[in-house]
């Protein structure tokens, strides 16, 4: 993996970078769709090709218990398993640590969690969590971690980001050289003395990347920018820097403003499977009784297929009538959205406009207040 940094806008800390992978190139700021079950749910990898997604994520613990990493390595590895011939990372497991609380045990060796699926039990190790990854021949893998949640005292978040650090070696130690690329992850809370010594110890076990976790699960907007802004000050310029499982597109802009370069999230298809579709003013939820003789697309400014095609009318017929095609032609248009939002925001960078650019992005999406209520949900598997 090679990283170039095309360029930085002064007036913020955006960045608009080049991520070479041995399966393409990925422009930055880019957005991952969640494959967690390698799959984007309800769509197909010929969709994903049509809008341009060159990397998507997929899911370690759940490949791991179902069908099992040895299953897809014989299988030729979860590029072909699922038919997909662009990038993946694949995340550690480190976010079930948190989401699976009442199934699991922590201790210094690593995680033992019984399976949500059949209750047979696993202890997930560092080591383990590569070997995983390494099995599933992802592009980028990350280093398993500790997210604790948002409401745990000083000394817990203290000691979990110090076991998490003690992981990043053990991870690094694991993974000898740098193919494929393995990603260290800076914990911490909203604590920026905690964030700073994770970050130092991250940067010095040495990664090709960096990813800032434990946020977007119950903080504040204002507590989560203050620590995206101190964090990213402290890592490499020379290295991609990931917001793990973010994604409002008003966070995006904001951590894109503060020097992030990678996100991913399930909002956009959570959303679109529960009528929620983002437009440039806000999110539109399809299932009002507003919509049901309403022959505007979702957005007269979006060209993706389902606004190409397609009536707010026809869409909210659909949902009513629990018919699957209505949840991928709402999934179709909203990571459709995100990545247009991404385009021009990787544009507005290179071009010096980015201040300008979002600023009248935010002030469009708070423009109409019929669509514009949406908040950052609690992160859980898509």
């Amino acid at each position: 993996m090679r990283f170039e940094l095309l360029a930085t806008d002064r007036g913020t800390g955006a960045r608009r970078g080049r991520l070479t992978t041995p399966h393409g190139v990925v422009e930055t700021p880019v957005f991952m769709p969640c494959g967690t079950q390698a799959t984007v749910k309800t769509l197909d990898p010929r969709d994903l090709h049509e809008e341009g997604w060159a990397l998507i994520l997929c899911n370690t613990y759940h490949l791991y218990l179902r069908p099992g990493h040895e299953v897809i390595q014989a299988l030729g590895g979860l590029h072909r398993f699922m038919g997909w011939d662009r990038a993946i990372l694949t995340d550690s497991g480190g976010y079930q640590v948190l989401s699976l609380a009442g199934l699991r045990n922590i201790g210094e060796d690593g995680v033992t969690f019984q399976s949500h699926l059949d209750g047979s039990r696993h202890l997930l190790t560092p080591e383990r969590a590569v070997e995983i990854q390494l099995a599933l021949g992802a592009d980028i893998l990350m280093a398993l971690d500790e997210c604790p949640p948002h409401s745990a005292e000083y000394e817990y978040h203290r000691s979990s980001m110090e076991r998490t650090a003690r992981w990043a070696e053990r991870c690094r130690t694991a993974h000898q050289g740098d193919e494929p690329a393995l990603f260290g992850i800076i914990q911490g809370g909203t604590h920026l003395d905690l964030r700073s010594r994770s970050a130092e110890a991250t940067v010095r076990a040495g990664f090709s990347g960096y990813a800032l976790g434990g946020l977007g699960i119950g903080e504040g907007a204002a507590q989560m920018y203050g620590v995206v802004e101190h964090t990213t000050a402290l890592l490499p310029p020379e290295s991609p820097r990931y917001l793990m499982g973010v994604g409002t597109p008003q966070d995006l802009l904001e951590a894109v403003a503060r020097g992030v370069d990678m996100f991913d999230c399930v909002l956009p298809t959570r959303n679109a499977r529960n009528g929620g579709l983002f437009t440039g003013t806000g999110r539109l939820n399809i299932k009002g009784a507003a919509y049901a003789r309403d022959e505007r697309p979702v957005d007269s400014a979006c060209s993706c297929y389902t606004c190409r095609h397609f009536s707010r009318a026809y869409l909210r017929h659909l949902y009513v009538a629990d018919e699957i095609l209505g949840l991928r032609l709402n999934t179709i248009h909203n990571l459709h959205y995100y990545a247009e939002l991404m385009r021009q925001a990787r544009q507005a960078i290179q071009a010096g406009t980015f201040p300008a650019w979002k600023a009248d992005c935010l002030a469009q999406m708070a423009s109409d207040p019929s669509t514009s209520k949406h908040a950052q949900e609690t992160r859980t598997d898509d």
